[in-house]
């Protein structure tokens, strides 16, 4: 009779996988394997020697949990049964963060469910990241950096891989912002109460607009966008008078410095 000593999953080299994955059953006297019994499921083998069966996970199969795996030969004598685990497919429901800076990546946490054999996270075309997963329905990750970006914001689907397979993709999205960039304000002086027009690229959801005086002091300034490309600010109160400089910052970063001189 039939022996088995191991059940190895080829995709996890584990006792764990998903429907479509090829299992090699190892043991001794099979030879004369028929069928392959997968819980109350009957599976042809894809191969058969005396010391190794194949077969491959049956689209029948549970979503998730244990199935006793053993072989029946031509006489009907059936072997030992040993533990196969059906790990359910990951989803991903959410991000702790909606973007990161093109230019460095950043810190993330995504959520969702059946993590807990996984082995890497996917953020679109942009890379793959290890992780080791300690909960079921969260992993944190570091989204890689996006140097070849060209347009302002790229999104991206966030995907996690596990041994029951990649979650889908689309569901949940990161977005990739580059800096923005100062080129010009108009007028470059001015008092308390004043609005200047500020002209660049990057000024996609704009966080905020920072005015710096002679002392070094900051201040927030109220604004208002006009385009990608142009907002208009007012002058803050309580700046100390003489050379400055104005920066604007979004979830790409925060921009260059351009002169300007509180009157």
């Amino acid at each position: 009779m039939a022996t088995i000593t191991s059940l190895v999953d080829t995709t996890t080299t584990t006792n764990q996988g998903k429907p479509g994955d090829t299992v090699q059953i190892n043991g001794t006297a099979m030879a004369t394997t028929t069928r392959v019994n997968f819980g109350s499921a009957a599976v042809t083998p894809a191969s058969v020697t005396a010391t190794q069966v194949t077969f491959v996970v049956p689209n029948s199969a549970p979503c998730s949990g244990q199935v006793s795996v053993s072989v029946t030969s031509s006489a009907g004598a059936t072997s030992n049964a040993l533990p196969f685990f059906v790990i359910a497919s990951p989803t991903t429901t959410a991000l702790s963060v909606g973007c990161v800076p093109a230019a460095t990546g950043g810190a993330v946490t995504l959520f969702g469910t059946n993590f807990l054999t996984g082995t890497q996270v996917g953020v679109g075309t942009v890379g793959n990241v290890a992780v080791t997963p300690t909960q079921s329905t969260q992993v944190a990750f570091t989204a890689p950096a996006n140097p070849g970006q060209v347009g302002t914001v790229s999104t991206q689907p966030v995907t996690i891989t596990t041994a029951g397979g990649t979650s889908p993709s689309g569901t949940t999205l990161i977005d990739y912002y580059l800096a923005p960039a100062i080129t010009t304000v108009a007028p470059t002086t001015g008092t308390a109460g004043d609005t200047i027009t500020i002209t660049g690229t990057g000024f996609v959801n704009v966080a905020n607009v920072t005015f710096t005086d002679s002392a070094a002091a900051t201040a927030t300034a109220v604004f208002t966008p006009i385009s990608d490309t142009q907002l208009v600010a007012t002058v803050p109160a309580g700046l100390a008078l003489g050379a400055g400089t104005i920066t604007v910052a979004t979830c790409g970063g925060t921009s260059n410095a351009v002169a300007f001189t509180v009157t």
